[in-house]
């Protein structure tokens, strides 16, 4: 059996918990894995939420296009053509992989959005029974 390690303060609270001591109350708060709550209801633009992905598939055409060319240079200029020809493919595979992975991650994006307007769908009902 595996014993967690103590605090330097002696007591053996989790890592992931802070204590908070007011005045009046000693409370504990434990810090969330999770970057929203679920209680937050806030709404978000699409640029919000597809951002990252958006960035990721203009940088991986931007890399893929220049590994193109790159790779296209080495047809036509005679001196330097090795070093084309060992870039150009690298640079290719580095774009379309960057191009793949947020393409991919679009669907991904939408999927959770369902999922969390379920959640709070069925938070509102739960609610609307429970506390009356």
């Amino acid at each position: 059996m595996e014993i967690p390690p103590k605090s330097p303060d002696g007591s053996e609270k989790s890592p992931q918990c802070k204590e908070l001591i007011t005045s009046d109350t000693g409370s504990t708060l434990c810090i969330s894995s999770r970057s929203e709550s679920v209680w937050t209801s806030a709404s978000r633009s699409k640029w919000d939420i597809y951002h990252k992905p958006v960035i990721v598939v203009s940088v991986g055409a931007a890399v893929f296009l220049f590994g193109t060319v790159i790779t296209s240079l080495s047809c036509f200029l005679t001196e330097n053509k090795k070093v084309y020809k060992m870039v150009g493919p690298a640079f290719l595979s580095l774009g379309l992989m960057l191009l793949v992975c947020g393409l991919v991650w679009v669907p991904i994006i939408r999927k959770k959005q369902k999922q969390r307007q379920k959640s709070q769908f069925l938070q509102s009902l739960k609610s609307f029974f429970f506390n009356r």
